[in-house]
């Protein structure tokens, strides 16, 4: 129980701290810092997990789904905040913010760790309500850190939009509650995942069926889910590029996470009535949606932070689908997928921020020849692109593989569709960065200083995880496609 707390409220401590120091230096390696501590101590409730089944205790709950989200957050955390303490400081230099702005980076940093590890490791759906709000909170600050029209018009869509749909599952969660009252006795149960899934089958059905389209909305709509994603490519583009580093990697998981913990209610309450499958009807065709719009939007983009918004959305959409279409199979590949797509995003996301440093801009048509300016930032973002188009042998490359074979079986009526999808995206992916990478660099474009070793990390676990999936993985993605299918793998 020490692991978890430490895990968890490690990030808050942070927030207190970085409030506090002024010296940007040392900001930014206690920030560094923070990260690790609770890098550390989710690895060692990893390790600890693997000889029980659970932890649980003081309305936190961790078990073989969240066990690794918690690990991947905190371990994209840690390597996002080494990228974060140059890059920062070089964006103080430039005048885009000063000292204390750099201060509220840092705090608003850790509390968004915080809340994202809180609705992790909670038990409680209020409480995971509570920390998607507040995470919504913290990242609208981080949003609008530049204080540009474009990023304050960027943060006020992110708070409405949001906002919104965060109202709407806070009524899926009350109906949910309202649908256990006739099964707890006492009333601070209703809310206890735990409880309620181990009462799925007694839970109203009727009720509970809207519940699902309610909180699905709300939390679809920070997924990015279409058509509730119109926030995701403003907050990307104007925000830091840390931030978008982690809006995307891991909030999205987040999210999604949260929608797959009320699916399970849902689904044991359904299973005895005509529509046992409705959960799952719903996400594959909202999943199904947002891949294919995203993938057509991405050829339209002209800004290179909201071209990768839109990668985002289209394997979110991916994911979402895979977890509706159920079954062992596609839920381990979605299990993975969200594995590697966070690595993999947040790494093209730390590219991008060198890339946009050495052609000053974020505009597509102004970044050309990385690969004849900086050959290293070049041929990552290149590399970058190929892992999250799919190419093998990269680990996208194996998920992707896994869904598509998961939908032949089960939904093969759905397979063109799934095809057409993957190639539109890797069109337009490839239709932009060939002459970012390959093109003739203009007049003025120099090198900067960079950090690569969070690129260098990232991309070479997901090429292993493409090539050899490790023991310790297949265990952790085994044993949660068993609990959130029901299904005992052999």
């Amino acid at each position: 129980m020490s692991a978890l707390l430490l895990t968890v409220f490690t990030p808050l401590l942070g927030v207190l701290l970085l409030g506090l120091v002024r010296s940007p230096a040392r900001a930014g390696w206690l920030n560094v810092g923070i990260s690790a501590v609770s890098f550390a101590a989710s690895a060692w409730m990893a390790w600890l997990l693997a000889t029980v089944s659970e932890i649980a205790g003081w309305s936190f709950r961790v078990d073989a789904f969240n066990v690794y989200l918690l690990a991947l957050t905190t371990f994209v955390g840690l390597t996002t905040s080494v990228f974060s303490r140059p890059y920062m400081r070089y964006v103080v230099s430039t005048g885009r913010t000063g000292e204390r702005g750099l201060r509220l980076y840092h705090a608003m940093y850790q509390l968004f760790m915080f809340t994202m590890l809180l609705a992790l490791a909670t038990d409680n759906l209020g409480i995971l309500w509570v920390a998607v709000e507040g995470a919504t909170l913290s990242t609208v600050l981080l949003v609008s850190l530049y204080r540009t029209p474009e990023a304050v018009e960027a943060a006020w869509k992110y708070f409405i939009l949001c906002g919104v749909g965060i109202a709407l599952a806070l009524f899926g969660t009350v109906l949910t509650y309202f649908a256990a009252q006739h099964v707890f006795s006492e009333p601070q149960t209703g809310l206890a995942w735990s409880a309620l899934y181990e009462h799925a089958g007694e839970l109203e059905p009727a009720v509970m069926g809207i519940a699902f389209a309610f909180l699905l909305v709300g939390y679809g709509t920070k997924v990015g889910l279409v058509p509730l994603h119109q926030w995701l490519p403003d907050a990307h583009s104007e925000g830091p590029t840390p931030m978008s580093a982690v809006l995307s990697g891991l909030l999205l998981n987040v999210a999604l996470y949260a929608v797959i913990r009320v699916k399970m209610l849902v689904d044991g309450s359904l299973a005895d009535t005509a529509t046992p499958h409705m959960a799952g009807y719903l996400l594959m065709g909202f999943g199904m949606l947002s891949f294919l719009v995203a993938g057509l939007f991405l050829h339209r983009q002209r800004d290179i932070k909201r071209m990768f918004s839109y990668s985002s959305i289209e394997h979110m959409g991916l994911m979402t689908f895979a977890f509706g279409l159920g079954g062992p199979l596609a839920t381990f590949g979605a299990l993975l997928h969200m594995l590697v797509h966070s690595l993999t995003k947040s790494a093209i996301f730390i590219t991008v921020g060198h890339a946009a440093h050495i052609a000053g801009t974020q505009h597509i048509d102004h970044i050309r020849g990385l690969i004849r300016t900086q050959p290293a930032v070049g041929w990552t973002l290149l590399i970058g692109v190929a892992a999250i188009a799919g190419f093998p042998p990269f680990g996208v490359f194996t998920s992707e593989f896994l869904l598509l074979t998961a939908t032949m079986q089960s939904q093969p009526w759905l397979t063109l569709a799934l095809l057409t999808g993957l190639a539109v995206a890797l069109a337009g992916l490839f239709r932009h960065v060939q002459p970012m990478v390959f093109g003739l660099a203009p007049e003025g474009q120099r090198p900067v200083p960079v950090n690569m070793l969070p690129i260098f990390l990232h991309l070479g676990l997901v090429l292993w995880l493409g090539l050899a999936i490790p023991g310790v993985v297949s265990r952790w993605l085994d044993r949660a496609t068993e609990l959130i299918t029901g299904v005992h793998l052999l």
